[in-house]
């Protein structure tokens, strides 16, 4: 039995576990599977895949930044941004990978639209791949979180006029805290304006249901989420370093 995981805290609602053994049973894909290992102490990576004879990671909340002291070898996309989703196993060498790079830049590009003026809510691992994607693009952006110099209080209805796209990467609005979100001054948004969440779970966040109100354009994270698993997929099935 070929066995692939998620690492994380808290995953009893995570999409990835659902997808992955879903596509198993579509696929025919025998003798895989694909568990939730909740743990609270990122150092025992190592010891959990030798145990569990694992042969591919995803990772999440809190250890996307975290686990990268434990890898052998970084991807230039991972290195270069300080986080890490996926993680290839070749014998007794780990190395991370960022899939989130790629479904996200995927899942917005039809959506831009000449959009480049860019707010990013949140500055953990997945506010890093954002980042990366836009700074490739040559889409301007400013960081906003609560433990920055930039804080959601900064952003006023004339931050928020001046941009035309808005990503949520934080927790606010995700199952079961379903009636959370950013506290923005959401009357100034208008149909300029593309509002994407990370949340998938509900589909419409009070974020995307806020501008939604407004007449923006909204995306949720799931397509993301389907396009970096596939890509975790391929990573896992590879011979060779991508």
């Amino acid at each position: 039995m070929k066995t692939y995981g998620l690492i994380g805290e808290n995953l009893s609602h995570s999409f990835s576990q659902q997808y992955f053994q879903k596509k198993f049973s579509k696929e025919r894909i025998k003798d895989s599977q694909y568990l939730n290992f909740e743990i609270n102490d990122i150092s025992c990576l190592r010891e959990l895949i030798q145990k569990k004879n694992i042969k591919g990671l995803n990772i999440t909340i809190p250890f996307k930044e975290k686990v990268i002291p434990i890898l052998d070898e970084l991807t230039e996309d991972a290195k270069e941004i300080g986080a890490v989703n996926t993680i290839q196993i070749n014998g007794n060498k780990l190395i991370g990978h960022n899939t989130d790079i790629f479904g996200f830049e995927e899942s917005i590009t039809p959506l831009l639209n000449g959009r480049n003026n860019a707010i990013i809510l949140g500055n953990g691992g997945a506010s890093k791949a954002i980042a990366f994607v836009f700074y490739k693009r040559d889409i301007n952006f400013s960081i906003f979180s609560r433990n920055l110099m930039l804080k959601f209080a900064d952003i006023t209805e004339e931050v928020i006029q001046k941009n035309d796209i808005i990503i949520n990467t934080t927790p606010l609005g995700m199952y079961p805290n379903a009636d959370t979100f950013a506290d923005l001054p959401y009357n100034a948004i208008n149909t300029k304006h593309l509002l994407y969440d990370l949340v998938y779970n509900p589909e419409e966040s009070q974020f995307l249901k806020k501008g939604m109100a407004k007449g923006a354009q909204i995306k949720n994270g799931k397509q993301m989420l389907y396009l970096q698993a596939e890509k975790s997929w391929k990573i896992w099935n590879l011979s060779i370093n991508l």
